[in-house]
């Protein structure tokens, strides 16, 4: 093949990689520009601060866990902030309003800020049942947002069984401090959940009844973000009342009623050491099996409770009538039976007398220190 051929071929595949390459290099510009003037939405507050109410409904409480300390809840979250960016004309739209309702309008559709509301102490993700966002044609948006949601929170167990829960859930704007989101109270929604409560029973769980739902603004002081930085929160207060009549005919009066019945050692007969002693062991041996009962449907806490400390006394004073009825037949048997019968006719007496103010004192304290 002649060298001029080679050399115009060589020419002309040169020119076709440098028009491939001027093609690839246009293909990568305009395939690139969409990413810049794409529609990514707003993704900043429209304020430095934006204010957003929250208002937070309490549609059911599904389950409270005492040994986890944790509760499940069904709870209707309500957002309401002003996007000035997101204003239309209403005239020319038709409506006042543009609607996004359900989980794909959200995702695909709206493409305005919004706060992502989240708990701190929040256990798992939970589930997002449903989502419905408003827009009006003022700038106004409106959130509201269905969540089944499991929380973990401490619980005062003092008064166990008359004791009064709050159930608390710190809500912070996750990402943003209070210089980008303050967060404030919706006041369309207080006291709504305590409506809805008293006309709907199912709101309430076994043993527990719904007494009130308060959400108050706090700043947090902790560095969520690696930052010195205030972050706006909201607390949610749930406040459950206990009905102790289950805890009270089935371990309280019980037991009251078997240390009762005990004192019988106080009539036997003061030279039969073994029958008294047998009927103060089933006593106590049942005392014991009381204590494991209730510490099965504890949380390994580190104070007595009010059900402890009478199960407590209880077990103590059991213990004392084995003593009494050693000092009784060990008078008897030192031929001292006046002696031995007059400390049996005396316990018949004190031993209630003693147990039962020392109950009415260990009521009085707890109401007293642990009462609200």
């Amino acid at each position: 093949m002649p060298i001029s051929h080679l050399r115009s071929l060589c020419g002309r595949a040169r020119n076709r990689i440098g028009q491939a390459g001027v093609l690839v290099w246009l293909l990568l510009l305009v395939g690139s520009a969409p990413a810049v003037a794409m529609d990514a939405g707003m993704p900043n507050p429209p304020a430095s601060p934006t204010v957003v109410k929250v208002g937070i409904f309490v549609a059911d409480i599904i389950d409270l866990d005492e040994m986890d300390e944790t509760f499940q809840a069904e709870l209707i979250i309500l957002a309401e902030w002003t996007d000035p960016r997101l204003a239309f004309d209403a005239d020319e739209f038709g409506s006042d309003r543009k609607l996004f309702q359900g989980g794909f309008q959200f995702d695909e559709v709206y493409s305005g800020w919004w706060p992502s509301l989240i708990f701190l102490n929040e256990i798992g993700s939970g589930d997002l049942n449903a989502i419905q966002i408003e827009v009006f044609s003022d700038g106004r948006v409106l959130s509201k947002e269905q969540r089944n949601v499991t929380l973990e929170t401490p619980m005062n167990l003092h008064s166990y069984p008359f004791d009064e829960q709050v159930l608390e859930a710190d809500m912070i704007a996750f990402g943003d401090t209070r210089h980008e989101v303050v967060l404030d109270v919706h006041k369309g929604m207080k006291g709504a959940s305590e409506e809805y409560a008293k006309t709907n029973k199912k709101v309430n769980i076994a043993q527990w009844d719904l007494a009130g739902v308060d959400v108050t603004p706090f700043m947090s002081k902790h560095r969520y973000y690696a930052e010195d930085a205030e972050v706006s929160a909201v607390k949610l207060a749930i406040t459950l009342k206990r009905d102790p009549m289950n805890i009270i005919w089935k371990v309280l009066a019980p037991m009251v009623i078997l240390v009762s019945l005990m004192w019988a050692v106080f009539w036997m007969d003061i030279h039969d050491l073994s029958d008294r002693l047998n009927v103060s062991f089933i006593g106590i041996l049942t005392i014991v099996a009381y204590q494991f009962l209730i510490d099965g449907t504890m949380p390994r806490i580190s104070y007595f409770t009010l059900t402890d400390t009478v199960v407590l006394y209880s077990f103590v004073i059991m213990c004392l009538t084995i003593l009494e009825s050693l000092v009784v037949v060990s008078l008897s048997r030192a031929d001292r039976d006046p002696i031995a019968r007059r400390v049996d006719k005396t316990a018949q007496w004190l031993f209630p007398v003693v147990y039962f103010s020392g109950l009415v004192l260990i009521f009085a304290t707890y109401h007293f220190f642990f009462g609200r």
